[in-house]
């Protein structure tokens, strides 16, 4: 894979440049929304949760920021990998590359979006009197799995995409009933230990919290707490990987 991603290395960043040129294509503001976009959207949670859910929570900002942060990477970058295949289809049916270039490329985009979001994140840290500790170096971990476990659900998605078109609808309504399922805008303390398990099973939940561990609580999650995000990117890439490789040929058919 990497000795073909070398190979087509001039058009890999050709096709980054050109997803960048499209989103932000007639915009005023350009990639200004790519941190203007994040933070609206929290404005408007913090505005409508704190009276609820952010009175006796401490570093609220901070812990909503969390949330927000992770899990709009997480839905800008499946809804943008889903349609990476059938978006590039024109290329594709008429020259023999690799198909996943075109999910890679999207991937790198909405990584860089993440990244300027990153920064504007430490900047409300420190005007919510977070403390930076050495153990800020731990968020590496869930950054580089939550790039993986991206494009693992990329690869699944852009694949069913090609086949049923009817899972984008699916994929919008999954994603909202997510967002309700991963304590964006609340906490979880209030339930039942086997109920707060159950949210162990939700692989997004899993980065929001260990970003909340690290910045908030100043601790280092467990180790089996490591073992359930690799068991999960290991999952999800597979599958997307086994499907790309079953169906490789006929995509060709179908889009």
């Amino acid at each position: 894979m990497f000795k073909k991603l070398r190979k087509y290395q001039f058009l890999f960043e050709e096709l980054v440049k050109r997803d960048f040129k499209k989103k932000y294509k007639r915009t005023v503001l350009g990639m200004a929304w790519s941190i203007l976009s994040p933070l609206l959207t929290l404005l408007v949670m913090k505005l409508v949760f704190t009276q609820f859910f952010g009175r006796n929570t401490p570093h609220y900002t901070t812990y909503l920021f969390c949330g927000n942060l992770v899990f709009s990477y997480f839905k800008e970058s499946s809804d943008q990998g889903m349609q990476s295949l059938m978006g590039n289809a024109a290329i594709f049916t008429k020259v023999n590359i690799p198909k996943y270039l075109f999910l890679f490329s999207k991937n790198v985009q909405t990584l860089i979006n993440f990244g300027l979001t990153l920064c504007v994140f430490f900047i409300f840290c420190i005007l919510d009197h977070i403390t930076f500790t050495w153990k800020f170096i731990f968020l590496l971990y869930p950054i580089c799995f939550l790039v993986l476990f991206n494009i693992g659900i990329g690869l699944i998605l852009s694949a069913l995409f090609v086949f049923f078109r009817d899972i984008h609808y699916l994929w919008s309504v999954f994603t909202m009933l997510l967002m309700y399922m991963s304590a964006v805008f609340y906490t979880i303390d209030k339930y039942e230990p086997a109920m707060q398990n159950l949210f162990l099973l939700n692989p997004v939940y899993l980065f929001i919290r260990y970003f909340r561990k690290i910045v908030i609580e100043a601790t280092v999650p467990t180790i089996w707490f490591h073992l359930l995000i690799i068991v999960d990117v290991i999952f999800v890439l597979g599958v997307g990987c086994w499907m790309y490789k079953k169906y490789n040929t006929k995509f060709l058919y179908y889009v």
